[in-house]
């Protein structure tokens, strides 16, 4: 009986918790529609509070859930397991995602903009990208000290050094030294989450903030200079990951998507108005664990990895954009040639950083490059913001069903 009256409990909590961020949603976008400008301006500080408090806990959620994790399983059977179907779900999803975007672009077929609008563009374009090189990349991955990584919120040295840490740690024998170095990481999680769990309690104010601001910029007409086909193709290809690729990826392994996505709305809304899946991993692991009864060996290995390696929306984006921005300079687009730009968009995709405009940074990166009219990307830059949410949000969410798919395998075959 006490088991049935917490789960009630549970139910109710989480029912009462959505519809407040709903009801928030809504009385944030019709403030954001007054077009007060002191309004707009305390929406804004109230989000970007938000923004930076849950990028200060993304950064210690990371690399305490890896540690922990490799040191709790390192070394039984089920870590490497966990990264393999982890890794598996990864790459299907990605290359699904697109090639759901390469169907649309050649079933929509974008057509080329006015030579003076694409040079009109290029002022728009931030003078300060597109001159790291992938060799640059490469090597900033590698630490060469141990606080600039976390200063720097770097991804993934944070993810190299955690997983160095977590599998040193699960080598070391058995004693009291390790027992306490243990306790300790695990009580500094514990204690984060915590931290978290109060954050996500007063964010029905933060959804109000983003959902003020996003409506503001809108009605201001940020998001009005659309590109026609370019945006339903990037769209389209997002709606159709979101709501029927992935779910028939989890019905595929006998998962229910509706439940599933109901359990991981709270973390779903985050991402959309954070634009960082970075910034909404508290959330992420924290739903996953407690709404969706992920396992936390799963969640905790899992879902940090994804964070940096799993960016749906993100390879759709830099493969229908690089097509567009090419096709515009002149260059015949050959199935081959779309092939190869599928690969090479999956492949950065899986390097890219998870936070706001990573994807627009990386593929203006790829487009100088190439030599392409990058004015293109100056074009894009005023509804990038409007994609950016809707990616991020499709990232999460198949954040959550690499993890749960992969914790339905391990129980499977427990």
């Amino acid at each position: 009986m006490d088991n049935n009256q917490e789960v009630n409990n549970s139910i109710a909590n989480n029912r009462r918790q959505l519809t407040l961020w709903i009801g928030a949603l809504i009385v944030g976008g019709a403030l954001g529609l007054l077009g007060l400008g002191w309004l707009n301006a305390l929406m804004t500080f109230i989000a970007t509070v938000y923004t930076r408090l849950f990028q200060f806990l993304a950064v210690p959620t990371i690399v305490l859930a890896v540690i922990t994790t490799l040191a709790s399983i390192g070394d039984q059977k089920d870590t490497g397991r966990i990264f393999r179907h982890a890794l598996t779900y990864t790459l299907l999803t990605t290359v699904a995602a697109a090639a759901v975007g390469l169907v649309l672009f050649l079933l929509i077929h974008p057509g080329n903009l006015p030579a003076a609008m694409v040079a009109g563009g290029q002022t728009s374009i931030p003078k300060n990208l597109g001159g790291e090189t992938y060799y640059d990349h490469i090597l900033s991955v590698v630490p060469n000290n141990l606080v600039q990584p976390f200063l720097e919120a770097n991804v993934l040295s944070l993810l190299l050094i955690a997983a160095a840490v977590g599998i040193a740690l699960a080598k070391m024998r058995q004693g009291e030294r390790r027992t306490t170095v243990l306790n300790l990481l695990l009580g500094l999680q514990d204690l984060l989450f915590m931290l978290i769990k109060g954050l996500i309690w007063t964010l029905p104010l933060g959804i109000l903030a983003f959902a003020a601001q996003l409506s503001a910029q809108v009605s201001a007409g940020v998001a009005a200079e659309s590109l026609g086909r370019y945006v339903a193709v990037i769209l389209g290809g997002n709606v159709l990951q979101f709501f029927i690729v992935l779910p028939l990826f989890l019905l595929a392994r006998g998962i229910n998507p509706l439940r599933h996505l109901g359990k991981m709305m709270p973390a779903v809304l985050m991402a959309f108005f954070t634009k960082s899946s970075a910034a909404t991993l508290p959330v992420t692991m924290e739903t996953a664990e407690k709404r969706a009864e992920v396992a936390p060996k799963v969640a905790r290995f899992v879902l940090p990895i994804c964070t940096t390696i799993n960016m749906n929306g993100c390879a759709a984006f830099i493969l229908v954009t690089s097509l567009f921005v090419m096709q515009n300079g002149g260059t015949q687009l050959t199935l081959p040639t779309m092939l190869l730009w599928l690969v090479i968009a999956v492949i950065a995709a899986i390097g890219n950083a998870g936070v706001p405009m990573g994807c627009y940074f990386l593929t203006l990166s790829l487009m100088t490059g190439q030599g392409a009219p990058v004015g293109i990307m100056g074009i894009i830059l005023p509804i990038y913001t409007i994609i950016d949410m809707v990616e991020t949000a499709e990232n999460v969410w198949s954040d959550s069903c690499v993890a749960a798919m992969t914790d339905h395998d391990l129980k499977d075959k427990a």
